[in-house]
């Protein structure tokens, strides 16, 4: 199963005892941040979670895999998650929270 913005939405509603609409103004502030910053090459570090980083890649020589012909990959930006230990702990069931 996979957890959508909508059931994030759903889940702080019940969590915090608030409306949905409230609810789902406070997961897009959040989210609308998070873009934000990332966007302005910020890398966002959650305690406890884990840290999004933004890497860029350069440019480089790849090859089409069907027919062989080298092409040129522009430099790109890239995002990375890297989960913390202690998110990490709790999903080996190594840590109760």
């Amino acid at each position: 199963m996979t957890m959508t913005k909508a059931g994030i939405v759903n889940s702080v509603y019940e969590k915090l005892d608030i409306t949905k609409k409230d609810a789902s103004d406070y997961v897009e502030a959040i989210l609308d941040t998070m873009k934000e910053e990332l966007s302005a090459g910020e890398n966002i570090k959650v305690s406890g979670f884990g840290k999004f980083e933004i890497r860029a890649k350069g440019e480089r020589i790849g090859r089409n895999p069907r027919t062989g012909v080298e092409i040129k990959i522009p430099e790109r930006c890239v995002l990375r998650f890297k989960v913390s230990q202690v998110l990490k702990d709790r999903l080996n069931g190594k840590r109760e929270d």
